[in-house]
Formats: C-alpha cells, structure tokens, sequence
C-alpha cells in the first residue's frame, strides 16, 4: 500500500512540475521581430493612399505610391 501512495505522490510532483513549466512557457514575451515592428504611415500625395512609409516612394517633399503618381504629381 506505501508503494502504491508513494507512485501517486511521485505521479502528482512530476505532473506539477510539467504544467508549471508550461504556464512559465506561454507567460514567456516572445522576441520581437522586425516584422512586429510599428512603422509610420505616409499618404500619397496623388490619390492619398495610406502605405508604409518603407514602400513610399519620396521626391520633392511629398511620398508617393508609384512611380506614375510621381511622374503625375500632386493632385
């Protein structure tokens, strides 16, 4: 009968342990990449899109979203 309690005692530590490891996984912050990151948003000068300022195209103090509103210009 000792044997059998001391296996559910041992059974019910090592359970304990497994599921504060996990708990201890998912409150973990996961690194933050460079795709999370917030990037500034810019408007079109010709049709005025919103787009990210990394995919704006820049000339003459005003973004763009193409290169034909920029051939275009302001609007």
């Amino acid at each position: 009968m000792l044997k059998i309690l001391l296996l559910i005692a041992i059974g019910f530590i090592v359970f304990a342990i497994f599921k504060a490891y996990q708990r201890s996984l998912q409150n973990a912050r996961p690194p933050v990449r460079e795709s999370d990151a917030v990037e500034n948003m810019v408007k079109c000068a010709h049709c005025g899109v919103n787009l990210p300022r990394s995919e704006a195209i820049y000339s003459g103090g005003d973004f763009y979203c193409t290169p034909e509103h920029k051939q275009l210009g302001k609007k």
